[in-house]
């Protein structure tokens, strides 16, 4: 399996994501959404890091259960139902990020939502992860 993460010199620079990503592999992983749900289903309660952390262990969990490791993402959506929080939160985002995922940067954005399937949470992860 191979990951190529594209970064063209005419684009902005990248932080915390890869403007494309291109893969050669033989098997692709859908992650569903993952929020910040515990091991019965429920919310866990708490500003959008903890939620993003949360949400982010539970689409590893998935990804590892699947025979991937984080830096197998090539594609991740972020629903967030208040993106001005979520850019006031970027650093420590990328941060939980960093010591949870590494640096190899998927493809990414950021989507706004009014709302989620659960009401109390705020952030929702979803993803594409290639394996060999």
């Amino acid at each position: 399996m191979s990951l190529e993460r594209v970064n063209p010199a005419e684009l902005s620079p990248p932080t915390g994501f890869s403007h494309a990503v291109t893969a050669t592999g033989s098997r692709l992983v859908f992650l569903a959404g993952q929020t910040a749900l515990d091991a019965d289903g429920k919310p866990v309660p708490g500003p959008l890091p903890e939620q993003f952390e949360r949400a982010l262990g539970n689409l590893l969990t998935a990804l590892r259960a699947a025979g991937g490791t984080p830096a197998d993402l090539a594609r991740l959506t972020v629903y967030a139902t208040d993106v001005a929080d979520y850019r006031a939160h970027a650093r420590e985002l990328g941060r939980i990020w960093r010591e949870s995922a590494g640096r190899d940067y998927p493809a990414m954005a950021v989507i706004g939502a009014v709302r989620l399937w659960d009401e109390e949470c705020l952030v929702e992860l979803e993803g594409v992860a290639v394996l060999e």
